[in-house]
């Protein structure tokens, strides 16, 4: 084992009243890809900064090695002195480092490196920070929410050049995806403390599932133990004083450890509230178009929603995705073609740029829009701080300025005001930034079950994946003409179907270009129209063999679904948790193949 480039340990960091890091620890070595997980306030970002040395631990050990080079991103980068964004990212490099590094990543950016950074926005300020950092390509990045304000097809090249990279990476994300493609390593920050998985992300919810199980289980058990003793106290012999005085002395040391035990925060509760039923038909936009001077956002453009769709809009940094939205919801007027909104609609909208959002109101004041304490909840009257207990608001925070809150707890403050309005149409433009993945789970829950209509935009895969019907993309990803197009399912259905329809389309330019004495000749005896004998095989086997992986990957979950398994056998944890990812691999497969033969089968067949 290399030994470590960097080493925290044992830190203690407090902002007065409980500790926010109370022996946290983390250790990189050469070519580590760690993610750093916890909820929103567990310190995450606080642990970065001690790592890259900006904020001093009040206790605990800080070791850099002195040779490595350590590069931090910062969310808000000082422009100070620079006249071109160039200048800006070219100052972060070393003495024999590639100017040429800086130039690649600003276009992958989305930046020339010519613009003024004075007049950069809020998402092209990130992305300078990120070219910064990334060009020197140091021993360790320390990357805090690199995907922010990034548009899905920067997201996947980004993820690119993580992997291949040759520097230990710290990063802190919420998209799901990102994580299980990036990291190699997990360190979950809870509760001041902190936890290693030396394995990515993909198998960290079902290894956070097993600790907390395991606590649970020993403070039951210490909760027995000291019954007992408290019984023994009472009706035991009273004989042997000194024997009576140290199991006095145990009791009192359990019941300290069961009173001083912190359970894991809890979780966000809530629901929406309930709305009269909207019409079948929400939204029937006929050939809608839209145009900023030469360029044209909207091609012409149809679609029906209906109550109960859930729709996604996605594409990159420009492409169109809010000015889209707005037309379908009445918000702005198409340059041609007609919008029809359906009957009886009550929309709630939750915005990227959280623009409604005064940093001097109060959270009671903001969440009852200044109406005094109480707010109405699905019908009923609710006092404003135990509704937000429930998004995990403490009471004394009612009076606190919006501006003092981070941006997962403005997030969930934004969360908490629709929630309580009536809807049967959300419009959740980005709803997934600052979220941490606890708070996703819920979102995501909340969408999957709405039962009215959702569009929403979005660049979280996992998310997108989790709750659309159908998904809105432009025609052309890579370069946007106005064109858009509906595709059935989520994030990963619009690839494959994008992917089907790029194979046909070549297949029938190959065909078009091919003369027709070099077509091929029917096979003797053969049929155009019917599958060959290994097809038909294969689509009568595989169900066979989908229900076998099924079978297998059921045992196995039974098996870890022991609380104690990770804790008394780890190797044998893992190998089980290998062999049910390879298992559930060969099962998509499976599924896929079938899926195309059915098709092909019903093609062929009329």
């Amino acid at each position: 084992m290399a030994p470590p480039i960097l080493k925290l340990d044992d830190i203690y960091l407090s902002f007065g009243g409980a500790p926010l890091l109370a022996g946290a620890a983390l250790q990189v070595e050469p070519g580590d890809k760690i993610c750093l997980v916890g909820r929103n306030g567990s310190g995450k970002s606080t642990l970065l900064k001690i790592a890259a040395g900006l904020v001093e631990a009040q206790s605990g050990e800080v070791f850099r090695h002195p040779s490595s080079t350590v590069r931090y991103l910062e969310q808000a980068p000082d422009f100070a002195g620079f006249n071109t964004v160039q200048a800006y990212a070219e100052a972060g490099l070393g003495p024999g480092d590639d100017p040429y590094r800086v130039t690649y990543l600003l276009s992958h950016l989305g930046l020339t490196g010519e613009e003024d950074p004075n007049t950069l926005s809020g998402g092209e300020s990130r992305r300078a920070a990120l070219a910064r950092v990334l060009a020197p390509e140091p021993d360790i990045l320390l990357l805090d929410e690199p995907t922010n304000h990034l548009d899905l097809p920067t997201i996947e090249w980004l993820e690119g050049e993580l992997q291949k990279t040759r520097s230990a990476l710290v990063l802190i994300s919420h998209d799901r995806r990102f994580l299980e493609k990036v990291s190699t390593a997990t360190v979950w920050l809870d509760r001041g403390a902190s936890r290693r998985l030396d394995r990515g992300f993909a198998h960290f919810e079902a290894w956070r599932d097993q600790v907390l199980e395991a606590e649970e289980l020993e403070q039951h058990k210490l909760g027995k133990a000291i019954e007992r003793e408290e019984h023994w106290l009472r009706y035991g012999v009273t004989a042997r004083r000194k024997r009576n005085m140290r199991r006095l002395g145990e009791l009192q040391t359990m019941r300290s450890q069961y009173r001083g035990h912190k359970g894991p925060q809890g979780t966000v509760q809530a629901t929406v509230s309930d709305a009269q039923e909207s019409g079948k038909l929400v939204i029937e936009a006929e050939k809608i178009t839209k145009r900023f001077g030469d360029r044209a956002i909207v091609a012409p453009f149809s679609i029906r929603v209906h109550r109960g769709d859930c729709i996604g809009l996605v594409g990159p940094n420009g492409a169109g995705k809010t000015t889209l939205l707005k037309m379908l919801t009445g918000q702005l007027s198409p340059d041609s073609g007609t919008v029809k909104l359906g009957t009886n609609l009550e929309i709630a909208t939750l915005d990227q740029k959280r623009e409604d959002l005064d940093p001097e109101d109060t959270l009671a004041n903001y969440l009852t829009d200044g109406r005094g304490e109480n707010l109405i909840v699905n019908g009923e009257q609710r006092h404003v701080t135990g509704y937000m207990k429930e998004f995990l608001f403490q009471p004394e925070q009612a009076r606190t300025p919006i501006k003092s809150l981070s941006g997962g707890e403005r997030a969930r403050l934004m969360l908490a005001r629709i929630l309580s309005r009536p809807a049967n149409l959300l419009i959740l433009d980005e709803p997934t930034n600052d979220l941490d993945i606890e708070t996703l789970d819920l979102l995501q829950e909340i969408v999957a079950g709405f039962p009215g209509t959702v569009i929403l935009v979005s660049h979280d895969r996992d998310f997108l994946d989790r709750t659309v019907t159908s998904t809105i993309a432009p025609a052309i990803p890579d370069a946007p003409d106005g064109r858009w197009i509906e595709y059935a399912g989520g994030y990963s259905d619009m690839l494959a179907q994008r992917k089907g329809a790029l194979e046909e389309r070549k297949k029938a330019e190959k065909a078009a270009e091919r003369p027709k004495s070099q077509e091929p000749a029917p096979a003797a005896g053969g049929s155009k129209g019917k599958l060959s004998f290994k097809q038909k095989f294969a689509l009568d086997n595989l169900p066979k063999e989908m229900a076998k992986a099924e079978a297998e990957i059921a045992k196995r979950e039974q098996v870890m679904a022991d609380p104690n398994l990770f804790t008394r056998d780890p190797a044998a944890f893992n190998r089980l948790a290998a062999e049910m990812e390879k298992l559930r691999t060969g099962l998509t497969k499976m599924e896929e193949e079938w899926l195309e033969l059915e098709m092909l089968r019903e093609e062929l067949e009329g």
